[in-house]
């Protein structure tokens, strides 16, 4: 059974989440929070597998909330999943960096909430690959161009380092077996082993770690 916490400010919301995913026979509801602070006290007093938090909260933001929830060595393990109004939300990639697992969008279906909440669960990340690109396009558009020098990123393999790029761009373990004609097994383990090596929480990281170090950027050829 995969327990979940619901943050957000809107009862009605929340009500409308809860009853969405109480129809999913592998979904328990263990609490509901309206604001950052409160999310915090019910994750570590609920211990959830996933919470879904709203950005925008009285008391403390979902941001805050979020750093906080993925600091702590007793709620570290929980996979936190962004909900936002819209696909471009300033504070997404500020999430993903925090270690978020992906976000949602409110307006998603019935089925894609409830997928959404599964995939969290199993430790995967939560990124549409059409709505990765736009956002961390958008950010990295902004930014200054990467530094020559990425640190970890040397560690990588040449296999590894192609891996990271195809997640980069969005693509799923088992789109990345097809792309470079291995088994989706080989790729979970070259994932887990790269995001070892570069010390990050989880798969979103690793996207977010591929743009930032220029690995991934928009405009430029991936396969350089």
């Amino acid at each position: 059974m995969i327990r979940v916490l619901l943050a957000d400010d809107q009862p009605l919301v929340r009500a409308g989440f809860a009853a969405l995913l109480s129809g999913a026979d592998d979904v328990e509801i263990v609490g509901e929070a309206g604001d950052g602070l409160a999310a915090i006290e019910q994750t570590r007093a609920a211990r959830p597998d996933v919470v879904l938090m709203d950005i925008r909260m009285p008391r403390m933001d979902g941001l805050e909330a979020t750093r906080a929830i993925l600091a702590s060595p007793v709620t570290a393990e929980v996979k936190v999943v962004i909900l936002t109004t819209f696909e471009m939300d300033e504070y997404v990639f500020e999430a993903l960096q925090a270690g978020a697992a992906g976000f949602l969008v409110k307006h998603s279906m019935p089925d894609e909430l409830i997928n959404a909440v599964r995939v969290a669960a199993a430790g995967e990340a939560i990124l549409s690959p059409s709505v990765t690109r736009r956002l961390i396009a958008e950010y990295t558009r902004r930014a200054k161009p990467p530094p020559g020098n990425h640190g970890h990123r040397d560690e990588l393999t040449d296999r590894e380092r192609e891996v990271v790029i195809l997640v980069g761009q969005g693509l799923g373990n088992e789109e990345i077996a097809a792309a470079l004609f291995l088994s989706t097994a080989t790729i979970r383990s070259h994932v887990s082993r790269a995001m070892m090596k570069l010390d990050v929480r989880n798969r979103a990281q690793l996207v977010v770690f591929a743009y930032e170090t220029g690995l991934v950027s928009p405009g430029w050829d991936h396969r350089a």
